[in-house]
């Protein structure tokens, strides 16, 4: 009895005899940035605070990465680009850095391409390959900021099930006339109407008279074995604090590493 008696208190002391509690898994993110015309010193803290907060990720960031390398890129589920050399007189990633990163997505991880990244790399033809759509500075545009809404067209995709049918982008650039893959390569979630009476004082724009039509916003990319989300959202801290964005951006990050969706939408863009 004595000995049964000892036994049940030692089982009682901290760390005596409990069962060990399995660490959480938390999606490993890796956010490239560093470079941009864009306010990447202030949105790349912003975009890392939002997957935290979600309690899903585990983010690190980067601001130099052409050096890097397959080993760079090997601890993580997926990437974050907040990055682009559009009209800055910066190095080039070397092939290799390039290389790593395209098979990093054909092994079935996954890539988020963040608003103005979409613009990067205009003398990397792969890099539309892996994008499905990219800003080309010769041929697209876009009205000045302004308030719009965002149509999800397709409602039953893991990042825009469960949002309502329309949401607002508040002080946002609408990109247009972007260089797109085959439409059958490409899946749009989400578009915009690029109101080309806005372009009345601006010199780069539509064709005159052209009629004003949908731009794609949201979509994503199957790329190898992996996944590519594209947000052309958020140009800058204006514009990435409305409920569309970060529940778009939370989840799209969560859908490219995993193919799956399990964060809620914000309760003001939920159905």
């Amino acid at each position: 009895m004595l000995r049964a008696l000892l036994f049940l208190f030692i089982a009682t002391l901290p760390g005596m005899a409990q069962t060990p509690i399995a660490p959480v898994h938390r999606i490993q993110v890796l956010i490239i940035t560093g470079q941009d015309k864009h306010p990447w010193r202030e949105t790349s803290p912003y975009l890392k605070g939002l997957l935290e907060a979600s309690g899903k990720f585990e983010v690190r960031t980067t601001e130099e990465f052409k050096g890097a390398n397959a080993e760079t890129l090997r601890p993580y589920d997926v990437a974050v680009l907040n990055y682009s050399d559009e009209k800055l007189n910066v190095p080039d990633w070397s092939d290799s850095t390039k290389e790593a990163l395209l098979e990093f997505v054909r092994s079935g991880k996954g890539l988020v391409v963040y608003h103005h990244s979409a613009a990067s790399f205009q003398n990397w033809p792969e890099y539309r390959e892996l994008v499905g759509c990219i800003w080309k500075t010769s041929s697209s545009y876009h009205s000045p900021v302004h308030d719009y809404q965002v149509n999800v067209i397709d409602s039953n995709h893991p990042v825009t099930l469960g949002l309502t049918s329309s949401f607002s982008a508040k002080t946002d650039e609408l990109y247009a006339g972007l260089d797109c893959i085959p439409t059958s390569e490409l899946h749009v979630l989400a578009t915009g109407w690029d109101d080309h009476s806005l372009y009345v004082k601006k010199r780069e724009g539509p064709t005159p008279g052209s009629p004003s039509q949908d731009e794609p916003l949201l979509w994503t990319r199957a790329y190898g074995r992996g996944r590519v989300f594209a947000t052309m959202l958020g140009n800058d801290m204006r514009a990435v604090r409305t409920p569309g964005f970060i529940s778009t951006f939370v989840r799209g990050t969560e859908w490219a590493a995993t193919g799956s969706v399990t964060i809620p939408p914000e309760p003001e863009v939920a159905k």
